[in-house]
């Protein structure tokens, strides 16, 4: 029996004035700022050489403004993938950081310590973010087997995905850091399964802005 090797570049989207502040994005649709925009070229350079049969990406502006460079680069169009879009974090939207800390303490508290079974007010949870990126990554291996695929989508989504490719169940979200421009590229091989060869590889990246919670 042929074995089939997929390949997934999973890429956070550049930099925007929100993470800069501190702020919480989920869907609002913001642009990438002038760091951003210098991650997306950087980003499209270190993965020139790759045979990129397919992009996908979260149909916000800043994980579009993403890929674009990269779909240049390779003479693609990428395609927007609801399964990749950011998680909705409701009330928490446009809110700082330090806001939310204040004034919903006791959410707070879940979110640093919990956030696999917190409910924001309005949001999604992590269980429903999981459930739909897998099926998005089980999409594109059946759609592209043996191929090499980016996916370009936000912190959360891509913290889901590689809890889905580990198997991890429980708490998992705290266990990755991800850096804005970062790729992780995983292997799947028809018989065996998720391989990570690497996570949040950022050399082509400049300065970085840190942002834990």
């Amino acid at each position: 029996m042929s074995v089939a090797t997929t390949t997934l570049i999973l890429i956070r989207h550049g930099e925007t004035a929100l993470n800069v502040e501190n702020i919480f994005r989920g869907r609002t649709d913001i642009p990438l700022n002038a760091t951003g925009r210098e991650q997306a070229v950087r980003l499209a350079e270190a993965l020139r050489m790759l045979p990129l049969a397919a992009i996908y990406s979260s149909p916000m502006d800043r994980a579009m403004a993403t890929a674009a460079p990269l779909a240049a680069a390779h003479g693609l169009a990428t395609q927007p993938a609801a399964a990749f879009h950011n998680i909705c974090l409701g009330e928490w939207e446009g809110r700082s950081k330090r806001d939310v800390q204040r004034e919903c303490p006791e959410l707070w508290h879940q979110w640093v310590h919990d956030p696999e079974h917190i409910r924001i007010p309005g949001g999604e949870t992590l269980a429903d973010l999981r459930a739909r990126v897998g099926a998005g990554l089980a999409e594109i291996l059946a759609v592209h087997a043996g191929a090499t695929v980016a996916v370009v989508s936000h912190r959360s989504v891509l913290k889901a995905a590689l809890a889905v490719i580990l198997g991890l169940e429980g708490r998992y979200f705290w266990k990755f850091y991800l850096d804005n421009g970062a790729y992780t590229s995983v292997e799947h091989r028809s018989d065996i399964g998720y391989t990570i060869t690497r996570l949040n590889e950022g050399c082509h990246l400049g300065e970085r802005t840190e942002e834990l919670f």
